[in-house]
């Protein structure tokens, strides 16, 4: 390889989208990185530098070559049995030789992996890395996973925002090219007001230090973000407070500053009587501010900023994001006092002119189905159902509420503070936030069995209305997020004491007779199944968690101890055998037409089958116990003592008799045996 050097390629743009910053940077790094790699201008191991701002997207990569190496080059041809006839070229390989511009004597023979080609073998010289660059950073501004493109100026290119300046230096050198309509220089521009004007690079190993230097800009966005960080737990620890917010805040403050200053400001006190949820979300949403909360978790009227200025008073800055928070916090106040003037009960109405789906109807017409769902939920639990049909009837109700209409996000939140102030039970108030988790992977379950109950029904509410009218998800389309709801229910069944299908019924049985496919029961609960099984697959090997969902289990709770037994019964030395021979006996039960009658002893000509009955039968009992006593692994660990009767069965009993009498009651005792073996699981499915 040649002479190398480290390569710098920056863009400097307008304002970047802040939430797009990464993926772009690191698309934008990756594929210039890639294609160098794929032309062999740097070693496959070699790792880029991303560095990416408000105003930038740049890459770093060490040890580039200034020549590509030369390219060895390989052409195929015929193969070499039909390429000779009667020692004279066929058409086709004189005519790959004159494509080539060579004799037929002058081709070389390679194998292909299958059989011996003609090819035709030259060298071509690298090229060089200036006559390349350009067309691999237009190939990388392609790829960039940025949808809505824009056009500026009188210039007929694209960019997801206006392009200013490139810079393409190997080294020390200037790499002569143009991208976008610009000319590239090893010149950028620093901080929008903190730096003195242009920057000149005098290195590409100097970026970095040269742009914080002199540009007043941290280039590299982790070094950023970790400023960031720290920055801020420090103001906070001094407050003696923690910060609330998302680590998503602290990606996008960062992509929004080039040269970050934490500062500390506040706002009046008697906003602290709105429910803090709208003071954070108003201040996190709206201006990317960072509130701060007590030891008890309860917010304060202090809050962090993070400024893109640098002053020597910052009286100003600080000055100018409180007025802007006080007018903020003032709406939501507005909003707040102008709600509790009426009933969550009173709003209901409403709900009659917000559209559900038009299919299904509107809200309205939806509560008065969640509060029958709930009801019945709740029972079962053995939790009072008429606060459960309340807690339903009221959900949805602060939809219609000024505060909700300005943050959505609060849908729950704002129910619960309305309802505790309209006197509501605490239980009814708690299950109305509580009813929309898990919102996320990993989000909270709702708390106590009011809450659990409201939250079931909407959610298979949901599903089996949307899923009933046809609209199931495909693919990577899923509009109206089943997905999700379907393992928000999953997650709760899993720990609850409730038949999954006669949930399912319960909720389509809600719905006005006819208006829903008469097999959405069915196919929901499949459905359910199938999320299932994606959800076990962290915690779980495949085959068991296939043996287990075998058998259609209903009572959800007793997966997780079934799939621990199954696990168990694996690792005993009969389980392979065991298991094999009951995917022997599932294939004989596949082919059988017709009923399977009761076993009768009398038809017995072999010991074999004798006594294999006679070990099932005694077996049978203790197997139902241990079964009925949801002690699965014992039920599984009894399987074991059959495997000498097993064997010895299919060892010595023709199972297909001629006698036809005899022969069906061999199947009738396999089928019995079947029983026995999938009384917990199916365990033909642990058979390699």
């Amino acid at each position: 390889m040649t002479q190398t050097a480290t390569l710098l390629i920056e863009l400097l743009t307008e304002e970047l989208p802040p939430k797009a910053l990464e993926k772009l940077a690191a698309s934008f790094a990756d594929t210039i990185s890639d294609e160098l790699k794929k032309l062999q201008f740097v070693a496959a191991d070699v790792a880029a530098n991303v560095y990416a701002s408000p105003r930038r997207l740049a890459v770093q990569i060490p040890a580039v070559a200034a020549i590509q190496p030369d390219q060895h080059i390989v052409r195929r041809g015929p193969a070499v049995a039909a390429g000779m006839k009667d020692g004279q070229p066929s058409p086709a390989l004189a005519g790959f030789a004159r494509s080539c511009g060579v004799e037929v004597s002058q081709l070389s023979t390679v194998h292909d992996g299958k059989q011996d080609v003609f090819a035709y073998e030259s060298t071509k010289a690298g090229e060089s890395l200036s006559a390349v660059l350009s067309g691999i950073v237009a190939t990388a501004l392609r790829k960039l996973p940025a949808p809505k493109l824009m056009r500026w100026g009188d210039l007929d290119v694209q960019f997801v925002r206006p392009v200013h300046g490139l810079v393409m230096l190997h080294g020390d050198a200037l790499i002569d090219g143009e991208v976008l309509g610009l000319k590239s220089r090893n010149v950028t521009r620093g901080h929008r007001f903190l730096s003195e004007g242009d920057v000149s690079i005098a290195n590409a190993d100097a970026y970095a230090r040269t742009l914080a230097e002199q540009g007043k800009v941290i280039a590299s966005f982790t070094a950023r973000r970790e400023l960031v960080g720290h920055k801020l737990a420090e103001s906070a620890a001094k407050l003696g407070a923690t910060i609330a917010a998302p680590e998503a805040l602290f990606d996008e403050v960062t992509a929004l500053v080039e040269w970050p200053v934490v500062l500390e400001a506040g706002f009046e006190a008697e906003f602290l009587h709105v429910p803090q949820e709208c003071l954070i979300l108003t201040m996190q949403q709206n201006q990317k501010y960072f509130p701060l909360l007590d030891a008890q978790g309860k917010l304060i009227n202090r809050f962090l900023l993070v400024s893109n200025l640098e002053a020597a008073d910052p009286r100003y800055i600080i000055g100018g994001n409180e007025r802007v928070l006080r007018a903020r916090l003032s709406d939501a106040k507005f909003f707040y006092e102008q709600d509790q003037k009426h009933r969550l009960d009173s709003r209901l109405p409403r709900l009659e002119h917000v559209v559900y789906h038009n299919k299904i109807g509107n809200q309205l017409e939806r509560i008065t189905r969640l509060s029958s769902i709930a009801a019945a939920i709740a029972g079962k639990l053995g939790a009072d159902s008429s606060l459960a049909g309340r807690a339903a009837y009221l959900a949805k109700a602060d939809l219609v509420s000024d505060m909700v209409g300005e943050f959505p996000e609060l849908q729950g939140i704002m129910g619960r503070y309305y309802a505790r102030l309209d006197g509501e039970d605490d239980v009814v108030a708690d299950a109305i936030e509580g009813h929309y988790h898990p919102r996320f992977a990993g989000d909270s379950l709702p708390q106590g069995a009011i809450a659990t109950a409201v939250a079931l029904a909407d959610k298979l509410e949901t599903i089996v209305g949307i899923w009933g009218i046809g609209l199931i998800p495909t693919g990577d389309k899923d509009p109206f997020a089943l997905r999700r709801a379907a393992l928000g229910v999953l997650r709760m069944v899993l720990e609850q004491p409730l038949d999954l299908k006669a949930l399912i019924s319960s909720a389509a049985d809600a719905f006005p007779a006819g208006l829903l496919s008469a097999t959405v029961v069915d196919e929901v609960y499949a459905f359910c199944l199938e999320r299932l099984k994606n959800y076990l697959a962290n915690d779980y090997k495949g085959d068991e968690i296939d043996a287990v969902l075998a058998l259609a289990p209903t009572q959800l709770n007793e997966v997780g101890a079934i799939l621990a037994a199954v696990a168990q019964f694996k690792a005993l030395p009969e389980a392979a055998t065991l298991a094999a021979a009951n995917k022997r006996v599932k294939n004989i039960l596949k082919k059988t037409e017709g009923d399977i009658a009761a076993v009768n002893p009398a038809l017995f000509a072999e010991d074999a089958e004798r006594a294999l009955f006679a070990a099932v039968e005694a077996l049978a009992p203790a197997v139902d116990a241990k079964f009925a006593a949801h002690d699965f692994a014992g039920a599984l660990t009894q399987l074991a003592s059959l495997r000498a009767p097993v064997d010895a069965f299919f060892d010595g009993v023709m199972v297909m008799a001629d006698d036809l009498a005899v022969r069906a009651n061999r199947i009738a005792l396999l089928a019995r045996l079947a029983a026995l073996f999938n009384r917990v699981a199916d365990i033909s499915l642990l058979a390699e």
